[in-house]
């Protein structure tokens, strides 16, 4: 008997969402960074156990809304708590909720989709009686059917996760093939590993208005080569050349790291160009956004 279980994991930026993801599903899918707003859309992740499928949903990290851009990340996480099993709501152990946190605490606790609070970052926690404290004002406040601390870094407590996914699936058919771990494109994939490795390597100014969109990938028929050819969108003239960097070294350095990953990723040597192209206030501009695939309008 096939089972099938649908979950968002939702919460605030670098609550640790996207690593959760990473290691729930074994590989790298979802970009991570110490940078907030690291994921722009949401990402389908899917575990195979046994006749289970687990299918988890990674989604923006609650903030307040900027631009276009930033309304259309807030959209997706509303939508995505919507039609599925269960909710990871997944929380920094170490910080106070915000209020969008707790705007979407008052908002799923009014339905009746099963709510897991997942408290990370446990491992960052010097008097481990806080941890004590936080889950019984926590636990006053809102409705949990189940709390689970966690730390993604140490992979403490991700066993529990697992477990408790299996046991909110139903009998169902699988919904995607037993080799599928991801409903993205790879030249999605492929864009999402470059641009983390830009976002770990540039000030904090610039990431916010860095996009990038693989436009060609194609392994070479008589060579085991991929080549892929990306551009990186930046916002100002200003923030090109902090991306190319002196001699071009930035550019040069995060087009070494992204190749290392995207080889590991699709298990193949790559050929990976670079270029960097100025797209002024591009997170306000629908059409680009669209292009970028970061809007499903």
């Amino acid at each position: 008997m096939t089972k099938t279980v649908f979950v968002t994991i939702a919460g605030r930026t670098n609550a640790g969402k996207s690593s959760l993801l990473n290691s729930l599903i074994g590989e790298k899918i979802a970009s991570v960074s110490s940078k907030s707003q690291t994921t722009r859309t949401k990402i389908t992740g899917v575990v195979n156990i046994d006749e289970t499928q687990l299918v988890f949903i990674d989604t923006p990290g609650l903030h307040k809304a900027r631009n276009k851009l930033s309304e259309y990340m807030l959209k997706t996480v509303r939508e995505s708590a919507t039609d599925i099993d269960a909710i990871f709501f997944m929380a920094d152990c170490t910080k106070p909720l915000g209020e969008p946190e707790k705007e979407m605490l008052r908002s799923i606790n009014t339905s009746k989709t099963p709510v897991i609070l997942l408290l990370n970052k446990i491992d960052l926690l010097k008097d481990k009686a806080l941890l004590g404290k936080k889950i019984s004002e926590l636990s006053s406040e809102y409705s949990f059917d189940d709390i689970i601390p966690i730390s993604v870094l140490n992979n403490d407590g991700l066993d529990i996760v697992k477990e408790k996914a299996l046991s909110l699936a139903v009998e169902s058919p699988h919904f995607f093939s037993e080799d599928t771990i991801t409903d993205q494109p790879e030249k999605i994939i492929a864009g999402e590993i470059i641009r983390e490795k830009l976002l770990g390597l540039l000030d904090d100014e610039v990431p916010h208005g860095i996009a990038v969109a693989v436009e060609t990938m194609k392994e070479r028929e008589d060579k085991d080569i991929l080549d892929i050819s990306a551009v990186i969108f930046c916002e100002r003239d200003s923030h090109k050349g902090i991306v190319i960097g002196k001699g071009g070294s930035m550019l040069k350095r995060a087009a070494t790291l992204s190749r290392q990953d995207l080889e590991e990723f699709f298990q193949i040597k790559v050929n990976l160009q670079c270029w960097v192209k100025v797209k002024e206030d591009w997170r306000n501009r629908d059409a680009i956004i669209r292009t970028l695939g970061l809007s499903d309008n």
